[in-house]
This record gives C-alpha cells, sequence and structure tokens, in this order.
C-alpha cells in the first residue's frame, strides 16, 4: 500500500523548471512591502530614489515598489504584455543607473542576477528567492564568499506562488527569504533577520487582480 510520505514537506518544497522556462511565479504583493517594511525601511526616503525591477512579469512587484519609490521602471525577458521585453542579462544597463535592483529572479539564473544587479545598483539589491538559496558550494564561492549579503531576511510565514498567477488561497511548503545588499553596510558581516507576520497587514484590495489592466 502507497503511503502519504508524497506529499510530505520535503516533497513539496521541490520545484523544477526546464531550462527555457520562463520561471513565472508571481509575488504576492504583501511579501514585497514586507521587505520595505520590515528589512530595508530604516534606509532614507525610498521617496528620493529610484528602482529596477528587471523581472516583473505582469507586476505583482512592480505595484507595491512603486508605492515606496519615486520611480521603478520594469522589464522582464519574456512578453507578459506589462513592461518592455529586456534581459537583463544581457540588455546594456548602465552602471549604477538605479538606486536598487528589487526583484525575484528565474531561480536557475539568481547567481547570474545578483552579479548583474550590483553593477547596475547604487545603493542596493533585493532577491527574493527560496531559502535554500544560501546552500550550495557553487554559490559560496561564486557570491557569497566575496560578496556577502548584507542582510538575509527569512519569511516566517509561508509565501505562496502559484505558476502565472497570485492566489490568495494558495499554500506552499517552500520557504522564502529577502537576500539583501546595501552597499557600504555592514560588509562581511551579514545580518540574520526575519520578516515577521505581516500578511494581514500588508495585503491590500486589489493585490490579486491583474497587475497589467
Amino acid at each position: 500500500m502507497m503511503s502519504k510520505q508524497n506529499t510530505s514537506h520535503a516533497v513539496m518544497a521541490q520545484r523544477y523548471e526546464p531550462k527555457d522556462s520562463a520561471d513565472d511565479f508571481p509575488t504576492p504583493p504583501w511579501a514585497t512591502r514586507g521587505l520595505i517594511e520590515h528589512v530595508i525601511g530604516d534606509v532614507e526616503d525610498l521617496r528620493s530614489l529610484t528602482c529596477l525591477e528587471p523581472a516583473c512579469g505582469r507586476g505583482y512587484m512592480t505595484r507595491p515598489l512603486s508605492e515606496y519609490f519615486g520611480r521603478v521602471d520594469s522589464a522582464d525577458a519574456h512578453d507578459y504584455g506589462y513592461a518592455p521585453i529586456r534581459d537583463f542579462l544581457t540588455y546594456p544597463y548602465e552602471a549604477q543607473s538605479h538606486d536598487w535592483v528589487i526583484t525575484n529572479p528565474p531561480f536557475r539564473l539568481a547567481e547570474e542576477f545578483v552579479e548583474r544587479a550590483l553593477v547596475v545598483a547604487r545603493k542596493g539589491v533585493a532577491i527574493l528567492a527560496r531559502t535554500v538559496f544560501l546552500e550550495s558550494v557553487g554559490r559560496y564561492n561564486g557570491i557569497f564568499k566575496d560578496m556577502p549579503p548584507s542582510k538575509f531576511a527569512q519569511f516566517t510565514e509561508r509565501v505562496p506562488m502559484v505558476k502565472g498567477r497570485v492566489d490568495p488561497k494558495a499554500s506552499t511548503a517552500t520557504g522564502y527569504a529577502w537576500f539583501v545588499w546595501e552597499k557600504g553596510a555592514n560588509e562581511g558581516h551579514p545580518r540574520l533577520m526575519w520578516v515577521p507576520p505581516c500578511r494581514k497587514i500588508l495585503e491590500r484590495d486589489g493585490d490579486y487582480s491583474s497587475a497589467s489592466n
């Protein structure tokens, strides 16, 4: 008789996408607000700063970022009908062209996104990634050893992500965290922190409607 172990967290937390996949898992807007309110909210007034969201999809992260930053530029390597089509890893963004680069990149390209974002950003970089991004010898040698984040902010609540849409009723067994690089801040000594329970407080009317409408 087959057991129910196939639905365990260990199995459910796995997510595999083909190499040519758009890896389209939109970020619930409250999770982006959590970054600003609980992780980088102590920085100078963001209203005077610019932000680039280079993997914007349908705009679910751009919209909450626009609530805080003076200007948010968006793009994506795939056509979602929301923003210009630009491959962040090859498009000729100028060095330090934006104050912040904030995004939820395709997991398989997250390391390359960090390296590129650190060139494009003047002040800081933040990527939302599965907690397991912290693991692996390759990523340690590639970025963490010489360019560790200034903050590692683990979500205490799950951040449900569904392929191709945002869904307020979705659930997940996958843990997510914000990896933040603040230039000139706490270099070489990452700060471990948590994003406290905040979903109920930070959700807004309209968060789960199409951001491109």
